[in-house]
């Protein structure tokens, strides 16, 4: 009897010793304050929680939100790529130009603004696997020659449709209620979450994230995994900058030179979301929502522009900050 009374108090001993509440801290801490902000947001600010505001909000991070997902791919590897917001620019120039300047329809300047972005991603790429340049010297290399050639395609000056009423409607057009860019975003989340989780390639781009000799060793084509991922990520920049461009109808050289920052915020502070400091989709699409909602409150507030970048910035150190120190906590 004796015996039996010790094996469970051992056992009772021992779930309390696995409850810690800083490993809890680490994984749902960032969502815990997305919920206390739409809580305080919507006590606070009555425009806030409305239907048409919450469709607004998705609708205005679903562009971000493409880019952001595309660099979480290249973040899983170990890499980085600092070209995303300017190729996102160049993206929305090329499609507009091509339709304007020459006359193309719209799915043939779609297919070649891609196949223009996905040959940028293979320059960061191979820069980077093949010729053994860092990432961050590479992908800061290519942005500022993009950067360069969109202002010597547009000479600095936004390109406008004569007519944009076609291109508008693929941005402004709703199914189901809700905005195209919408189910854009979805779809594109569910694709790379499937790729990243499913499939060999993701499997293959988390091992070289992890470990790229033990990868090599085990037989991974380590230099293809990254080639590959950085293609992924300009191909999200390439749709990306084609429906911000439809948004106005016309290219503008910077249009999308800040998505770069907020989707570093969103890829570091989705880290610390369920996983150990591991990039994944559904974490960078709850960072993306978090930036999103506060950016929303911000407007509505009638706050500084000036607060979003405090924003980012704070979000990004203490979303990752936070979940460092659960985790070393956890492990002490």
């Amino acid at each position: 009897m004796t015996t039996v009374h010790n094996k469970t108090l051992s056992e009772k001993s021992h779930k309390r010793r696995d409850f810690d509440p800083w490993s809890l801290i680490a994984r749902y801490g960032a969502i815990a304050l997305l919920i206390a902000m739409i809580v305080v947001f919507a006590t606070t600010l009555p425009a806030f929680a409305t239907f048409g505001n919450a469709v607004n909000i998705l609708d205005q991070i679903a562009l971000p939100a493409v880019v952001a997902m595309g660099l979480t791919i290249v973040l899983s590897t170990g890499e980085f790529d600092l070209s995303v917001g300017y190729q996102t620019s160049l993206a929305g120039v090329i499609c507009v130009g091509l339709m304007q300047n020459q006359g193309w329809p719209i799915p043939l300047a779609l297919a070649a603004t891609i196949l223009a972005m996905a040959a940028i991603g293979a320059v960061n790429g191979l820069l980077v696997a093949y010729f053994g340049i860092p990432s961050l010297v590479a992908t800061l290399g290519v942005g500022t020659v993009v950067v360069g050639l969109n202002f010597a395609y547009t000479k600095g000056v936004p390109i406008s449709l004569s007519d944009p009423t076609a291109f508008v409607n693929l941005s402004l057009g709703r199914l189901l209620g809700l905005p195209l860019p919408v189910f854009l975003m979805l779809g594109v989340a569910v694709v790379l979450w499937v790729m990243l989780n499913r499939t060999s390639v993701g499997l293959s781009a988390q091992a070289v994230g992890g470990n790229a000799e033990a990868a090599r060793l085990s037989g991974i084509p380590v230099k293809r995994v990254r080639l590959l991922v950085f293609i992924i990520a300009s191909l999200c920049c390439a749709v990306a900058g084609f429906f911000l461009a439809s948004r106005t109808g016309g290219g503008s050289t910077n249009a999308g030179d800040g998505f770069l920052l907020s989707a570093f915020a969103a890829a570091f502070f989705g880290s610390a979301v369920l996983r150990d400091g591991k990039f994944h989709i559904v974490g960078t699409l709850i960072g993306v929502l978090t930036v999103g909602v506060a950016f929303n409150a911000m407007a509505i507030a009638g706050s500084d522009t000036s607060l979003q970048y405090l924003f980012q910035g704070a979000l990004l150190i203490v979303g990752v900050g936070v979940g460092v120190l659960a985790r070393r906590r956890s492990l002490a």
